[in-house]
């Protein structure tokens, strides 16, 4: 199933303490936790962009399945990683935290963000 779609954030669990889990400042967290963010994603090929626009804050991030590229975590750092896909989910893991993005079916988008202890779960509906 292709992602090329926008996906507008349902629910969303553990956002506050996953976020302080990760460094995130306080100011970021209390900026983030009530917006209804809108992910955008872009599938040609082996090649993807994702665009995650919360309030006015939009991070944009574009790689290639398989490939070390420079990627943008939430927050706000640069990173290489490697994203791999499976099916219908990618996965990147950025400084200790796995990133896990699935489309669970036409309309749903799932994010999962794990770290040993913690995790942050987002889902979003096809706008």
């Amino acid at each position: 199933m292709p992602y090329n779609w926008k996906y507008q954030m349902e629910t969303h669990e553990n956002f506050e303490s996953f976020m302080e889990a990760i460094g995130a400042s306080d100011e970021l967290i209390q900026e983030s936790k009530d917006f209804k963010s809108i992910s955008e994603i872009e599938e040609t090929g082996d090649h993807f962009k994702v665009t995650v626009t919360t309030g006015t804050k939009i991070l944009t991030n574009s790689f290639t399945i398989g490939q070390e590229t420079e990627l943008e975590t939430l927050t706000g750092e640069k990173v290489n990683s490697v994203v791999m896909r499976e099916g219908n989910k990618l996965t990147a893991f950025m400084n200790g935290t796995e990133y896990v993005t699935e489309l669970t079916d036409a309309d749903t988008l799932v994010n999962t963000l794990s770290m040993p202890g913690i995790s942050y779960k987002r889902t979003s509906k096809r706008m």
